[in-house]
């Protein structure tokens, strides 16, 4: 039997998806039918119902995919395929704290408290309060969000944490946060960057030259999906392109005599250089 309060995904013969909370009371209608929450809660996920209409629908249990794909929106939000990526490269999981911003709609949020757990703690910051309040409202709508501190605030002040084990910025200008972010998270830490165009990066990029980090890395992900025939296996005509470059790095202590050490080609002397070049003014 389904429980009362969970997530429901209705499919329908023609491939619609549709999730909504299982209600006492609450049927689900659509132009296949009504279909009666009693009969939904009767029955176990991955069975089929039948609407008043004789239209059958399968019913799925939501993941974290599908709640996702169903939160309300008054931003962009940030697209599974990166919100995997960024819980990966952050480690997010139990035990570690977290700090976000901004919130924007709360997709990233919601993953990084699914991820988290009750054992983790994730710390958002989001200074536009419809924004805030949306985000708040798409957690308890996703059934996360108990290990989630949100603040209203302008994170040119700082950071509400200390020591997290991870940072995460999708703002617009994140070069302008950097110190802020480096002292509110542990000595080696892991920092993400989420940003649309190249030229943001490139300010990104010159902006990390001067601060205490290494392993910089800048990905830019691609979902393709193949029809899913056997005789005539093939992509998909639409694909999810450019959603926005991922930049990581991690903050690390690097002297002088490392530096030293590693191997130079003609390339990386001529890198050397121009940084050089600009830290003195001279380019």
């Amino acid at each position: 039997m389904i429980p009362w309060g969970s997530l429901v995904v209705y499919v329908s013969p023609r491939g619609r998806r549709y999730i909504k909370r299982l209600v006492e009371g609450e049927d689900w209608q659509s132009t296949d039918g009504i279909l009666s929450a009693a009969t939904v809660a009767s029955l176990d996920f991955g069975r089929e119902a039948y609407t008043h209409l004789g239209v059958p629908i399968l019913l799925q249990e939501a993941t974290l995919y599908d709640r996702l794909q169903g939160i309300k929106r008054q931003t962009q939000i940030i697209y599974a395929k990166d919100i995997a990526a960024i819980c990966l490269k952050l480690g997010a999981g139990p035990k570690k704290t977290i700090i976000e911003a901004g919130s924007g709609s709360g997709g990233l949020t919601v993953a990084l408290s699914y991820f988290c757990g009750p054992t983790g703690k994730v710390i958002t910051h989001e200074a536009r309060p419809e924004f805030a309040k949306l985000t708040l409202r798409n957690l308890e709508w996703a059934g996360v969000g108990d290990n989630v501190e949100l603040h209203e605030q302008d994170i040119a002040q700082g950071f509400a944490a200390r020591d997290a084990d991870a940072l995460f910025l999708d703002v617009r200008t994140p070069w302008l946060y950097l110190d802020q972010a480096l002292s509110a998270v542990k000595k080696g830490a892991m920092l993400g960057f989420l940003l649309p165009t190249v030229d943001q990066v490139r300010e990104l990029l010159l902006g990390l030259e001067t601060r205490p980090v290494a392993n910089i890395e800048v990905l830019e992900l691609f979902k393709r999906n193949w029809k899913p025939v056997a005789d005539r296996l093939r992509p998909e005509d639409r694909m999810i392109a450019h959603t926005g470059f991922l930049v990581f790095c991690r903050e690390q202590e690097m002297s002088a005599q490392f530096l030293h050490y590693k191997p130079k080609g003609t390339r990386e002397r001529k890198q050397e250089a121009a940084l050089k070049a600009r830290l003195q003014g001279t380019d």
